[in-house]
């Protein structure tokens, strides 16, 4: 690994790619500055490591920032380095992925650091959809660097001592790192979203690996599967119990209860990740109305849908299509949260997510396992808005709100009259979910393709993709949507 083979950063690669697989490029790369004394300092390969090597046999290219040169501060040659790996990992098809570890911008190289970190920017833009790009923080990662981290599909933290931050704690008037450390890794996880998995370094580069072997290498590969020796018509008992722990429900469903959750930490009401079916890696979105822990205990997180769910959904599913990812909807959803800060960003949350799932031309496989009330269940896959396939359990209410909601609606001026309002509000409610509600009436006006036993869950939604492995869809042509 050149002059950095005894570093933190190059240790780093050595134990995410396969054993004596990197290759580095750009080894006796140094700063060209003069100023301020720079030439009197050594800085072997300008403080970041470049190369390829593989994972899990895949070509992947990767940098790791050394912060033992000049804090790993990013300077001309540094950028440099990093946008000439974007450019051969375009050139490959191939993966990038960045280990972060900087002090940040370095202010001896001024403006030419500067204009290092827009051509940074500008490689991770023209390979976005085209290359997966994760990152992962090691170390600081502070101002322009944070943005670096939010141009990739995937962030990864490790929990104790890495730092993520665009203005640090003690910047922000009011507080510092003891009152809020918004450059910690929970925060960063559990309150901006930012971050999809925190832990240590060794399972920061083991997720790593994982999300490369379960990713295309690029947007025209479709090598993201693998063989499945879990059965497909393997019956799913019990599942009806997780209608509203859809994140167990998932497992069930997938290959050898194999489920990668990301952001489990942020918006809890809507889960995201991978899973397998038929070995073929499948991107989910589901609503979440209620979590167990290891002891047994339910943590209830509502039934609705928030703006921080909807923006964590819709990125998501803006990266499947992207990579040709199929999706997978679980939907359980009685309307958005009532809340005036809700009120602030719902609607233009929802209608992002909306935009994502109309927008996606992959195969896309919808099953209803609870509720699916109003525009909030459209912006969850409805079929109108583009699903292909569209499954509901049997116990599912399919309406544009609860049926005891509508019936105090369309007989307001009978129950002002009934002498038993209560009774009369619960009998048109009845009338009201059997005639219009329930999922035999949705299937009827073709709303819902088939209505299935949640036991069946598997085998149909394994089906589904199979019939959908060729979908080919056109779209108007256009410069780009505008949201």
């Amino acid at each position: 690994m050149g002059n950095a083979s005894q570093t933190p950063a190059s240790k780093r690669i050595a134990d995410l790619l396969d054993d004596s697989s990197f290759v580095e490029v750009g080894a006796f790369v140094a700063a060209r500055s003069t100023d301020f004394h720079m030439a009197e300092k050594a800085t072997p390969g300008d403080g970041v490591v470049t190369g390829y090597g593989t994972i899990g046999g895949q070509l992947v290219y990767v940098f790791s920032q050394d912060a033992t040169v000049l804090g790993g501060s990013l300077g001309e040659m540094h950028a440099k380095k990093i946008a000439h790996l974007y450019t051969l990992a375009l050139k490959m098809g191939a993966p990038v992925i960045g280990l972060l570890d900087s002090a940040g911008l370095r202010l001896e190289e001024a403006t030419d650091a500067l204009h290092g970190f827009g051509k940074w920017y500008l490689a991770q833009t023209k390979a976005s959809g085209v290359v997966p790009q994760i990152t992962a923080v090691f170390g600081h990662c502070g101002g322009g660097l944070a943005l670096a981290a939010g141009l990739s599909d995937f962030v990864l933290m490790e929990s104790k001592s890495a730092k993520l931050f665009v203005n640090s704690p003690n910047a922000i008037p009011g507080n510092d790192a003891s009152k809020c450390d918004n450059g910690g890794a929970k925060f960063q996880s559990d309150e901006a979203g930012l971050v999809d998995f925190a832990g240590t370094e060794s399972e920061v580069l083991e997720l790593i690996r994982e999300l490369v072997g379960l990713l295309p290498a690029n947007n025209e590969d479709d090598q993201s599967y693998t063989d499945c020796d879990d059965d497909l018509n393997r019956l799913c008992a019990g599942l009806e119990n997780y209608a509203g722990d859809t994140g167990e429900a998932l497992r069930i469903i997938s290959d050898d209860r194999f489920f990668l959750e990301l952001k489990p930490g942020y918006a809890k009401g809507m889960a995201i990740g991978f899973i397998r079916i038929n070995g073929v890696t499948v991107g989910c979105v589901a609503n979440r109305s209620e979590t167990t822990d290891g002891d047994g205990k339910k943590e209830s997180l509502g039934p609705c849908l928030t703006y921080e769910g909807c923006k964590k959904a819709a990125r998501f599913v803006n990266f499947c299509d992207a990579f040709d990812i199929p999706i997978l909807t679980l939907v359980n959803t009685r309307g958005y949260k009532s809340t005036l800060d809700e009120e602030r960003h719902i609607a233009s949350s929802a209608a992002s997510l909306t935009y994502a799932f109309a927008n996606a031309t992959v195969p896309k496989v919808t099953v209803i396992v609870g509720d699916a009330f109003g525009s909030a269940y459209l912006v969850m896959n409805g079929k109108t808005l583009g699903a292909d396939v569209v499954y509901a359990w049997p116990t599912a209410q399919i309406a544009t709100m609860d049926a005891q909601a509508a019936a105090k609606i369309l007989y307001a001026d009978e129950i002002a009259k009934s002498d038993n309002a209560v009774s009369f509000i619960a009998e048109k409610a009845g009338q009201i979910a059997a005639g219009q509600s329930g999922a035999v009436s949705a299937a009827k006006r073709g709303y819902v393709d088939d209505i299935i036993e949640a036991n069946q869950t598997r085998q149909r939604v394994a089906a589904a993709y199979e019939m959908l492995f060729t979908k080919r869809e056109d779209r108007p042509a256009k410069k780009h949507g505008s949201l």
